[in-house]
């Protein structure tokens, strides 16, 4: 007799995909924000000049944090429909913006090179809008968390190009 608490088969199977579309995005960032961890408040990012609309270091690792949670539930949320050419081209745009975002920061804290992470961010935010162009189009739903995202690295590319403006 089969237990009636349980999770349908089907449910059961998507259970490792949600793990992995939040732990996938979550670890990149992870990983990323660990290499550069002591170059964020070091000497050289320190002494650089910066526009006065620049945050508190302490908001960037909870807005990221969320920002990689909601990556993760759009992620899912296409992964979970039926596979077409459209879906691939979604989850491979995806996967190009989050290597990008990966290396950002080690672009422009670890090789402190502040033009080419304006071109890093720069890209990633027109891959993003193209991301969230393909994931209405798959399912409108997918699409909506990632607006929180683009508006930060909206903020992240002004700040970006004011701070390379700033120290040229």
């Amino acid at each position: 007799m089969e237990d009636s608490t349980s999770l349908p088969s089907k449910s059961k199977n998507k259970i490792p995909k949600l793990i992995f579309s939040l732990v996938l995005p979550l670890a990149i960032g992870g990983v990323s924000g660990y290499l550069v961890r002591s170059e964020m408040n070091g000497e050289w990012f320190n002494t650089l000049a910066k526009p006065s609309f620049n945050p508190p270091s302490y908001l960037f690792g909870p807005v990221w944090s969320a920002l990689y949670i909601l990556m993760g539930i759009s992620m899912f949320i296409i992964w979970n429909t039926p596979k077409t050419k459209l879906r691939q081209k979604a989850l491979t745009v995806f996967g190009v913006q989050l290597f990008l975002n990966f290396w950002w920061s080690i672009l422009f804290f670890s090789f402190h090179t502040i033009l080419i992470s304006v071109i890093d961010i720069l890209l990633m935010w027109f891959l993003i809008i193209y991301m969230i162009s393909l994931f209405k189009k798959i399912k409108p739903v997918a699409a909506y968390p990632q607006i929180p995202y683009l508006l930060w690295v909206t903020f992240a590319t002004i700040l970006n190009i004011s701070i390379c403006y700033l120290n040229r």
